[in-house]
């Protein structure tokens, strides 16, 4: 089969990683506007769910992602308002790799399976490209190729709160929410390390705060100055990074993109271009790959293309539907924030870990023992023995062990 897809992000890459995985006889070629290793933003988050479905769908690619990645234990709450600095915690673990270091693992894969991968090629009208039985538009939430039909029913929702997608050079070890009062209102970042010596500090505000601070009119360098002087005692005195790809990433609101449809005639849709899913959810680059793994087995399963992608599309649209239901209900959480900051760190904190719905009737009270530092040592110690487990059974081997321990 000849299959073109735009677009060398997650969901493009990996599903041609797996398409070329299941029939070695697809010829792929991939185009992407940007030239080799350039990309917009920081470091993504995932789980062990997601190095479940790596290690089963391709363990090569698996082992240098997990060797690329770094672990960070914890998550820490901590809100400076009137009553001083507060912190509470939750329990957990998770991993990060910058998002470089991850489509250069994919690209890299890629290429040994035979896909063509075409960096700076522009692609603005389908019709400009090659003759494929099929067109995988995995070019993101502003997906050209989606916009040039009305045959997908895109819906794009845009959120309400301005955020700003960032570096810091301050290492954090935990996944950090700060919350810091200002005479303008609330505003706050969500930081989690992504290399050794870089985190990823996203910040957030509501639109009042954002204009009350002056942050709609201050030219870029004096709003990084403002933030860092705003988050200097979070920081430690670091400082932020704004230049990414030798540009300053843009103050903007949250897309919500839903489609009635994924395929289109012989066009489907993969990643962000099919689905976004709020960034407080950190489940964006899980899903672009679960969709090309799935779109790529579809294709083996249906020798028609029609009711490969039909399947496809029936089976991922029915299980995106709750997530973005949460995604929605998690940003719709942080929009009216006001409403819980004043309660101090722990019952924040609290509010903050049920704004899903479906705890257990046990939640509050393990929540109140995780503020005990020894429960929190009991905790990552049932952890690190869950990732040992977790990591033979997926078939890790002893040399990637080590890289779960970074800071």
């Amino acid at each position: 089969m000849k299959i073109v897809c735009v677009g060398a992000g997650p969901a493009g890459l990996y599903f041609a990683i797996s398409a070329k995985l299941r029939d070695a006889g697809h010829e792929i070629t991939v185009y992407d506007r940007d030239p080799p290793a350039a990309t917009y933003g920081w470091g993504v988050v995932y789980w062990d769910d997601l190095l479940d479905v790596l290690y089963r769908n391709d363990p090569e690619s698996a082992r240098e992602v997990t060797a690329r990645s770094v672990l960070w234990q914890d998550q820490e709450v901590r809100v400076h308002g009137s009553g001083g600095e507060q912190t509470a915690y939750f329990g957990g673990y998770g991993y990060s790799i910058s998002r470089s270091a991850l489509l250069e693992v994919l690209a890299r894969r890629a290429a040994q399976l035979g896909v063509d991968v075409r960096y700076g090629h522009r692609v603005a009208d389908a019709s400009t490209l090659p003759e494929a039985d099929l067109l995988v538009a995995a070019d993101g939430a502003n997906s050209q190729i989606r916009g040039q039909s009305a045959g997908f029913g895109t819906r794009i929702e845009v959120g309400l709160n301005p955020y700003i997608w960032l570096g810091t050079d301050h290492a954090f070890r935990s996944f950090v929410f700060n919350f810091e009062r200002t005479s303008a209102g609330w505003i706050w970042f969500h930081a989690y390390p992504s290399v050794a010596g870089i985190s990823t500090c996203i910040v957030e505000c509501s639109p009042q705060t954002w204009h009350g601070l002056g942050l709609d009119e201050l030219a870029h360098d004096q709003g990084m100055g403002l933030l860092e002087d705003i988050f200097k005692p979070a920081l430690a005195g670091h400082r932020l990074i704004s230049r990414s790809r030798n540009a300053s990433p843009p103050w903007q609101r949250f897309a919500h993109v839903t489609n009635k449809t994924w395929y289109h005639g012989s066009t489907v849709l993969v990643g962000d271009a099919a689905h976004t899913t709020h960034f407080t959810l950190g489940s964006g680059t899980r899903l672009a790959i679960i969709d090309g793994i799935v779109l790529a087995h579809s294709l083996q399963e249906y020798l028609d293309v029609e009711d490969a992608l039909r399947e496809y599309d029936r089976h991922r649209r029915a299980e995106l539907h709750p997530v973005q239901a949460a995604a929605r209900t998690s940003m719709a959480w942080f929009e009216h924030l006001d409403q819980y900051a004043d309660r101090g760190a722990v019952a924040f904190a609290h509010a903050m870990s049920v704004r899903l719905g479906g705890q257990h009737p046990w939640h509050q009270q393990l929540h109140l023992a995780t503020q005990t530092a020894a429960v929190r040592t009991t905790r990552r110690a049932f952890a690190t023995g869950r990732r040992w487990y977790l990591a033979r059974r997926r078939g890790q081997g002893k040399d990637n062990q080590w890289s779960w321990q970074k800071p």
